[in-house]
């Protein structure tokens, strides 16, 4: 088998333009596509929920609620793509509105008549929610940033009139409960066998990951040089797929563990990824011109490469898990006759040294892909847990992600900045209409401070809002004031409802319609009797807008985003971590070092766009580096915990465990002691008797090798002294 060229190792840090991977043969949508020519996904989607909204908005005006629009706005805020996520969102929006309206009335009660007091209070409430929402994943951190405005909606709908902030209250949570039981009612009339399609569902997504990841595994193993490049871009859909689970789990009901075992399954696929990544540092090392490796790997490649066809069909999982194990096996044998052919040969002086380095790095070899195929098998298991409840089943799985103290911190200052400026311009100027302003200052704030570049986020956004003021000044200067009834109502809000559905679907128009469909019933604000007004509708409507512009500037002007600062950030983070897992009691466990490190792949990829520059791209190799040296110090103390190596080894590995411990990214010495260990240990498995000990310091030996090549290889990567750029 062919060795991978050096220098392409060495080139990862200047790859050439990074472009996602995409199906083959899939051309680029043409503008308003989604418009002209929607998928029947989005066309569904757009229909049930246009219709959920005009539902809840006519209740609401049966009903003779105050601001009935806060109904149909509540259901395009909770309608997401599949009822998983729309379940999930509801509850948890369910949740933030309760703590919302407890803490409305707190503050009202406590600061009556006190603006002075009052603002300040709620900015601290709001900021606070934001940056814990920055903490957690997924709706549990909607839910907090919900807490956070609802607040700023009801206690400041209630500065009016503070003796009826109960009423206001309730009020606002009756909308809200209304617009989710729309939602939830007219969704789940689309929704037939729901659990078996979250099932299928995770079946398709595990599918995918596993074969992507078996064919990448495969191609580096038969040396191609690209597939380091695309073995890169699998870390972010995998992270997503992470998050997915999670709405199909809501869909499956509370019933078995299928969701933990779909998270293991993906654990063990990036793992089993890192494990193909180290393989190709291997094969730099070791003498890879043996014919007994060179078939063996010739056996997996082909294993490998057929998984996904044998993935498809009902009986493969049952003969996957039976030639894997057969493959083990093969493996163990190699590495048992190699071990019996050096103890039992006597090779020439001239010959001995040479003879014996080739066949330890056979050994090295093979049990490389043994721990490669074991990794794969966990996986198929876990992939087959995930098919079907199991009875008594008690598994419990959860990925880690990153966590960023510092941009929670940000992101809770720059909120309750927002809303107390926004608080002092009413304070100052009087403005009739300052308390919507303020209003949507707070929502803006809420929805977009947990993002990580919240600016571009907000600029849609406002984008959007323009284009919903536009539409409604249409309606309700030329349409409404011709209509008396519910009817012709419900049959003039449809057509442009249903068109910001549509957008809703499309990647490129997702954060525009988000603000289109929201503010749309605001602006529009239809009343049981009576029409708005213009002068009411124009403040009205600037309010609002302005309301939204002040929070894009205010994103931009305080603490703004800078991507250099937060893989700086970042850097730093994956310096600390290496050194705690290299002296952590207990050892770290390996799901949460790659659950931590995917996300922040995930995160880098981000901000990297379709063409990163040179710089971002030595970002994404060098976190992956980090990594995959992480990986291999928990099989070192995990090794060291066994005890089955001689003191001697056992003290040079400790060695390279204290280097690591105070790791900086400087001088190179955690490298050195790396290298100095392997030679060392080397040395020590020659003259070893026992068998059992010299597989362990194979074991360690190959796990030498990565974190020695990785650290030499990212070394200006890792020197967080000073700023990462590109050379």
């Amino acid at each position: 088998m062919p060795s991978l060229s050096f220098p392409l190792l060495d080139r990862i840090g200047r790859l050439r333009t990074f472009r996602p991977l995409g199906p083959p043969g899939v051309q680029r949508k043409l503008p308003f596509s989604w418009l002209l020519a929607p998928s029947p996904s989005a066309i569904g989607f757009a229909l049930r929920t246009t219709a959920a909204a005009l539902i809840a908005l006519v209740i609401a005006l049966w009903m003779e609620l105050d601001d009935p629009q806060w109904a149909a706005m509540t259901v395009w805020i909770v309608a997401q793509g599949s009822r998983g996520e729309s379940m999930s969102k509801a509850r948890w929006r369910l949740v933030g509105t309760g703590i919302g309206v407890v803490m409305s009335i707190t503050l009202i009660s406590a600061f009556n008549q006190t603006a002075w007091l009052f603002f300040p209070a709620l900015s601290i409430w709001l900021g606070l929610c934001c940056a814990l929402a920055t903490l957690v994943r997924n709706f549990r951190s909607y839910a907090l940033v919900l807490a956070g405005y609802t607040t700023a909606i009801i206690a400041i709908g209630a500065i009016p009139h503070p003796e009826n902030v109960f009423m206001t209250a309730m009020s606002r949570a009756t909308y809200i409960v209304l617009g989710i039981v729309c939602e939830s009612t007219v969704a789940g009339l689309f929704a037939h066998n729901l659990s078996e399609t979250a099932r299928r569902n995770i079946r398709d997504k595990l599918r995918t990951a596993l074969s992507n990841v078996s064919e990448a595994v495969a191609s580096l193993l038969a040396g191609d040089d690209e597939a380091l490049i695309r073995s890169r871009a699998m870390f972010g859909p995998i992270l997503s797929i992470n998050d997915q689970i999670e709405f199909s789990e809501a869909e499956m009901g509370p019933h078995g563990h299928e969701g933990d075992h779909a998270r293991a399954a993906l654990a063990a696929v990036s793992v089993l990824l890192s494990r193909g990544l180290g393989m190709t540092v291997r094969l730099q090392y070791v003498q890879t011109d043996q014919p007994i490796f060179r078939e063996t790997a010739s056996k997996v490649s082909t294993f490998l490469s057929g998984l996904p066809n044998r993935l498809n069909t009902e009986t493969g999982v049952r003969g996957i898990l039976r030639d894997l194990q057969l493959l083990r096996a093969e493996c163990h044998q190699q590495i048992v006759d190699a071990l019996t052919h050096e103890i039992g040969s006597a090779f020439a002086v001239e010959d001995e040294n040479s003879q014996i380095s080739a066949l330890l790095d056979g050994r090295i070899l093979h049990n490389a892909m043994d721990e490669l195929l074991g990794e794969l098998e966990q996986a198929i298991r876990e992939y087959d847990a995930s098919q079907h409840f199991i009875r008594g089943d008690h598994f419990h799985f959860r990925l880690q992600s990153h966590v960023d103290k510092r941009e929670a911190a940000y992101n809770g200052v720059r909120a309750a900045v927002a809303l107390s400026a926004a608080g002092l311009v009413w304070e100052c100027t009087a403005w009739p209409t300052g308390l919507g302003f303020i209003t949507f200052v707070a929502i803006v704030c809420g929805l977009f401070a947990t993002r990580e570049n919240p600016v571009v986020a907000t600029t849609q956004f406002m984008i959007g809002g323009i284009w919903a003021a536009l539409v409604a000044f249409f309606l309700v200067f030329f349409v409404l004031p011709t209509q008396a009834n519910y009817e012709m109502l419900v049959a003039t809000l449809a057509i442009p409802m249903f068109a910001g559905g549509l957008a809703a679907r499309n990647a490129g128009t997702a954060l525009h319609s988000a603000a289109y469909t929201l503010l749309l019933p605001n602006f529009v604000h239809p009343l049981n009797q009576g029409r708005v007004d213009e002068v009411t509708w124009f403040n009205s409507t600037w309010a609002i807008l302005l309301g939204v512009f002040f929070a894009v500037l205010i994103f931009r002007a305080v603490l703004p985003f800078n991507s250099a600062a937060e893989r700086w950030r970042m850097r730093r983070t994956l310096l600390r971590d290496l050194r705690t897992l290299a002296s952590a009691e207990p050892t770290p466990m390996t799901r949460d070092w790659i659950g931590r490190n995917i996300d922040r792949f995930a995160r880098l990829i981000r901000h990297a766009g379709p063409t990163p520059s040179p710089t971002i791209e030595g970002c994404l190799q060098g976190t992956l580096a980090a990594m995959t040296i992480g990986l291999n110090i928990i099989r070192l103390r995990a090794l060291l915990h066994r005890n089955q190596i001689p003191p001697p080894a056992r003290r040079a590995i400790e060695i390279v465990m204290k280097r690591m411990s105070q790791f900086t990214g400087k001088y190179g010495h955690t490298a050195h002691a790396a290298r100095v260990a392997t030679t060392a240990l080397r040395r020590m498995e020659a003259a070893e008797p026992n068998i059992s000990t010299r597989i362990e310091l194979t074991r360690a030996i190959a796990y030498l090798i990565v974190v020695s090549h990785e650290l030499d290889a990212n070394a200006v990567f890792l020197d967080a002294s000073r700023p990462y750029r590109a050379v």
